[in-house]
Formats: structure tokens, sequence, C-alpha cells
């Protein structure tokens, strides 16, 4: 591929330079599209990334609707990267462990403070894709210590996890729910619940604490992240 017109950039090196100048760095940019930062930087000199440029414009539209951190950011990215594609047209198989759609795959996705405030949305997508397939979940809820009912790490709230939460100097804690090892939660009934709440993936998860006698009825998640697997015994 011909060098780029630095005066005429491409879509995706438009997008990179939004984001570099909303105070990113291209290796952060790379880290968010789950590429080496040398790729970012053929955006500007090789005009190559049309594979990202969808990805991009979600990830402009979630800095400039005020999100910052770098994982949330990330699992907007990858909800939207178009897959690489084979001589033949096909699309190619996806490397790494962001996959659900066979046995043994998995996936995540983390919402910050911005993107909680909107439904975490960019979340519905894990959760459905392993409902169909059939998958596991486990979640990490961040919120304010007093706004859990039961206490820190007791079996009652995260059975078979003995150090289920993590205590933080501004207050909140992270309580783990389900893991690999406990067989987590059915994500087909997750996947109900998220859209009993239309899309919205932070009011599904606080209704279930409240639900469960987990959290207060005001409850207020801070931060949310859900991991998504497919069993091996799927195969």
């Amino acid at each position: 591929m011909s060098p780029a017109d630095p005066t005429h950039p491409n879509e995706a090196a438009r997008l990179t330079q939004q984001l570099l100048d909303e105070g990113y760095t291209k290796r952060q940019v790379a880290k968010i599209l789950g590429r080496d930062a040398s790729l970012v930087s053929q955006f500007f000199t090789k005009g190559k990334g049309a594979a990202f440029v969808a990805a991009l414009r979600q990830v402009v539209r979630a800095v400039r609707g005020g999100e910052r951190d770098v994982e949330a950011l990330g699992a907007v990215a990858q909800e939207n990267v178009e897959r690489r594609r084979t001589r033949t047209g096909q699309k190619a198989r996806v490397r790494g462990k962001d996959v659900v759609g066979e046995a043994g795959g998995s996936m995540a996705g983390r919402a910050g403070k911005q993107a909680i405030r909107s439904g975490a949305s960019h979340l519905a997508p894990v959760v459905h894709e392993t409902g169909r397939a059939g998958g596991r979940l486990a979640f990490t809820v961040r919120m304010k210590a007093d706004q859990f009912t039961m206490s820190a790490g007791s079996m009652e709230d995260s059975p078979g996890l003995r150090r289920g939460f993590v205590p933080r100097a501004d207050g909140t804690e992270e309580r783990t729910y389900g893991s690999a090892s406990t067989g987590g939660f059915d994500a087909a009934e997750w996947s109900q619940r998220v859209a009993d709440h239309h899309g919205d993936v932070t009011e599904a998860m606080k209704a279930w604490l409240v639900e469960t006698g987990r959290a207060v009825a005001d409850a207020d998640i801070a931060y949310l992240e859900v991991r998504a697997w497919v069993p091996e015994e799927h195969r």
C-alpha cells in the first residue's frame, strides 16, 4: 500500500487524531482497538485502518459522552471491530480470548462511571451473545460499602469465593459474583434480564442485587465488569 497523503488523512487517521487531541496516545488507541501501536501509526503513514473505522467512531462518541477509561473504551471498540477476511472473502477466525461463539471461547466488558450512567449498553452484546452460545457469566460490581447489605466476603454473598471482594480507599468495594470455578451464571437467563430492562445492564444488575438481598434499594453502581465464557464441555 502506498504512503498516505498527510494533507488528506483517511477516516481511521482522522478519528484517531480526534482521540489524540483528547489526550490519548497512539499506544492507548492501539490498546483500545486490541492491536499493536505500529498498526495505528500506519493509519497515518500507509493509509491503513479501514476495518477499524466503525470501532473508532463509537470510541470517539463514547469519549465525547464522557467516558475516559481505556478498558471501558476497549470494550466499546471490540463490539465494532470489523473482522479480517481470508483471500476467499470469508471472515477470518478471531484470535485470542474475545470470542464466545464456540466452546472454550470467552470475552469480557467493563463499564466505568460515565458508561454506567448510560446503562452500560455496550455490555449488553456480551450478555446476549453468550446467552445464544449457551455460555456462562461472572460479574464484578463496585459500590459504596454501605450499599451492600451482606458482609464482605461472606459465603452468603459470594458462594465459593472466599475473597470475592476488594475494599477501596474511596469507601467503595468491588465484589465478584460467579466464576469459572463455581460455574458462573446462566447467560441465557441474564440475557432475558437485560432485555427486560431494555438493554440497560446497570439496571439489570442493580435489580438482581436488590432482589437477592445483596444491596439496598437505592444502590448506585459505580463500576461493572462482565466476564463471559462457553464451557469446554459444550463442544
